[in-house]
């Protein structure tokens, strides 16, 4: 008499994209012993271990025989410790320790220890969403995360403090489980996060004007900024406060972001509702900026942790040549395409990126301070500025010359000066225009227009209105790409204005933020 195959389900994450994994368990006519197929990695072989121990610590004793558990489809790499639960559940079923009729009809997530109680897994978020948006109806999950997977809505979460409360809840007993309310941190965390968190805020900025309005049209249009400026020029200040006059974030922008988040190892309780900054060091790898993955999973880069806010290259020229080129097809697609030979995984990567820049090797190139004259040869100027290729800056929208702040311009900037949340009021009202100009398209800020929709026939601009901008394609001031990006801008700051279109003074001032020249 054959032995009976009992399933669970679990659920394999490849980036922020979720797979059914069956996993199967049944018994043979062998020697005592456990086997795990089905392409597992190290921490997924080491699962038996796991298993064992916390089966034993539950007093529930697996088959004397040879026991078999397969991960279903056999051909997808899965790693991680996330499997745990399902396996043990499996393979108390094939056990005759539990009814294997509805164990399949769950997503079960979780570590083991060795003690038998339950572990987050990294990427649980992820893997809930994942679960709900496969057909599952319920999920089961340690009860230490229980409110980071309540989240999620239209899922029934079962918590489970240990495998002992698992297998309770699987018998109809009613020991070491509950049902977490899905939602119920959800809306805690939309009216708590604001209080909570304290951003920086752009009144701390003293005495650039100009540039804290440039920061504005960025933020309204989700536009890739650039600064040049020396030390001290206040560059890294104003793009840590960037983040602070950008909007909330919408409830799909919030999910992806908090998905992101949960990748890490730390367990979450509310939402990601603000815009997240990402300020990764001069010495990052491609890796950690991009992203990469193998067989033994995805790693998610700082453009990718970055999602839906901004990311922030701090002396950009320091970076490695490679890791600024690799960032020119994530800033058009608004994703990073992973492919290895057995792993291919897409990664959202809508971001706004900010370089900031010393003008020379020296930082003092076009100062006005006498004391500290630069020294660099003109060779040397262009050499460490070229070291941000045409390419890269071609995608750059805005682009900043920053000067020092002098005595005068802070007596003068004694007056009240703008918070962050009076800024983010007129980035949001422009957000909302351009919004509802671009209802039915699939963009909803002027930063990710095609430049195709922008020169329709329906769309384009006046003659007048763009004859500066095309005077300067014909010189080759700027290439069609930037062409389309002055367009971007102007749009912005007409809808920055109030104005329906963008008019010849918009489109002049859109072309000088760009840094090209004008008649």
């Amino acid at each position: 008499m054959s032995a009976a195959v009992c399933r669970t389900a679990a659920i394999a994450l490849t980036g922020l994209d979720g797979t059914i994994v069956h996993v199967e368990a049944a018994v043979s006519n062998q020697l005592p012993g456990m086997a795990i197929i089905g392409l597992p990695d190290a921490a997924l072989v080491e699962a038996k271990q796991r298993v064992k121990l916390a089966t034993q610590q539950a007093g529930l004793s697996l088959s004397d025989r040879f026991l078999v558990v397969n991960l279903s489809p056999a051909a997808l790499p899965k790693q991680g410790s996330g499997f745990d639960l399902a396996i043990a559940l499996s393979a108390l079923a094939a056990s005759k320790h539990l009814p294997a009729g509805s164990l399949a009809e769950v997503a079960h997530i979780g570590e083991l220890s060795l003690g038998g109680q339950l572990r987050r897994p990294p990427g649980l978020l992820s893997a809930v969403l994942a679960a709900q948006r496969l057909g599952f109806a319920r999920v089961m999950v340690p009860a230490v995360c229980a409110s980071e997977a309540s989240l999620v809505p239209g899922i029934e979460v079962i918590a489970a403090e240990s495998l002992s409360g698992a297998v309770a809840w699987h018998r109809g007993d009613s020991a070491g489980w509950n049902v977490a309310v899905p939602g119920a941190t959800r809306h805690r965390a939309a009216s708590e996060n604001t209080l909570a968190f304290a951003e920086p805020d752009i009144a701390d900025v003293i005495g650039q004007p100009e540039a804290i309005e440039a920061l504005v049209v960025a933020a309204a249009g989700r536009h890739h900024l650039s600064m040049i400026g020396p030390p001290g020029a206040g560059k890294t200040l104003l793009a840590s406060r960037l983040a602070s006059i950008l909007p909330d974030l919408t409830e799909d922008e919030s999910i992806t972001a908090s998905s992101i988040a949960s990748l890490g190892g730390n367990t979450l309780s509310e939402l990601v509702r603000r815009p997240p900054f990402e300020s990764p060091h001069h010495t990052a790898s491609q890796v950690a900026i991009i992203g990469g993955g193998d067989a033994g999973g995805v790693l998610p880069g700082s453009i990718t942790k970055a999602c839906h806010g901004v990311l922030f290259l701090d002396e950009a020229p320091e970076f490695p040549r490679n890791v600024l080129d690799a960032l020119r097809q994530p800033l058009e697609s608004g994703k990073v395409e992973i492919h290895r030979a057995k792993v291919h995984a897409t990664l959202p990567a809508q971001t706004q990126l900010v370089l900031a820049a010393n003008p020379c090797p020296c930082g003092n190139a076009d100062s006005l301070n006498s004391a500290s004259p630069c020294r660099c040869t003109p060779s040397q100027r262009i050499r460490y500025l070229g070291r941000l290729s045409g390419p890269l800056t071609d995608r750059i929208d805005l682009r900043l010359n920053i000067r020092r702040v002098s005595s005068v311009l802070i007596d003068i900037d004694a007056r009240p000066r703008a918070t962050s949340a009076q800024l983010r009021e007129r980035v949001e009202d422009a957000r909302n225009r351009a919004a509802r100009r671009l209802r039915g398209t699939p963009w909803s800020v002027n930063g990710s227009v095609n430049g195709d929709w922008l020169r329709a026939p329906s769309n384009r601009l006046s003659r007048a209105a763009t004859a500066v901008l095309d005077a300067a394609l014909s010189r080759g001031s700027i290439t069609v790409r930037g062409y389309d990006r002055v367009l971007r801008l102007g749009w912005t700051l007409a809808d920055l204005a109030g104005k329906p279109a963008p008019e010849r003074a918009e489109i002049r001032q859109a072309l000088a933020l760009r840094g090209g020249a004008t008649p």
